[in-house]
């Protein structure tokens, strides 16, 4: 009898111990629990915030940020290609987004993330120099960011490196060939 509940609680914790860590992602090394948990809690309010700045649940959604030698692209995209409404919503933040940020407006990133990303103030400032293009995706869209201006493009990267940062998506910091 006791090899069977042994032989069941291998089996339960089998089974709920991958959904407990997806849950609870693993904790870096270096970082003690109260840290961790600090982050979690600060990842979770971001995730709250830009559900509502991007009108999107940002659990249906892959966010991408690449650099590239005219500046860099803020792609998004559905997790499910079927999820129609998720992929009309990101086209529609998309488009704002271009719209905004052509003007030099910044509101819905400051949003999101509760402060004023890297990058922003010359980003504003250099507005002029800098062209947003808008373009869909099969299964979202992407803004495709450009300039000649050596201090916008510095401060593009800037940007994307700290939305690769804060959005976690394990993009390249560094410019890359696209």
């Amino acid at each position: 009898m006791n090899i069977s509940l042994t032989r069941s609680t291998l089996l339960a914790v089998a089974v709920f111990l991958p959904v407990v860590f997806a849950q609870h992602g693993s904790m870096p090394p270096g970082t003690s629990h109260e840290e961790h948990m600090k982050q979690m809690s600060r990842n979770a309010d971001m995730k709250k915030r830009g559900d509502a700045a991007m009108g999107f649940d940002q659990e249906k959604v892959r966010h991408h940020f690449l650099l590239t030698k005219q500046g860099g692209m803020i792609e998004v995209a559905a997790n499910e290609r079927a999820d129609s409404e998720t992929r009309k919503q990101i086209r529609a933040h998309l488009q704002l987004i271009t719209r905004d940020f052509t003007q030099g407006l910044f509101s819905s990133p400051m949003q999101t993330h509760a402060e004023v990303p890297p990058g922003v103030p010359v980003l504003r400032d250099r507005k002029d120099q800098i062209k947003y293009k808008y373009e869909e995706t099969p299964n979202g869209a992407r803004v495709v960011i450009a300039t000649a201006d050596r201090s916008a493009r510095k401060a593009i990267h800037s940007f994307l490196r700290y939305q690769i940062r804060e959005h976690a998506t394990g993009d390249p910091e560094y410019v890359g060939i696209y």
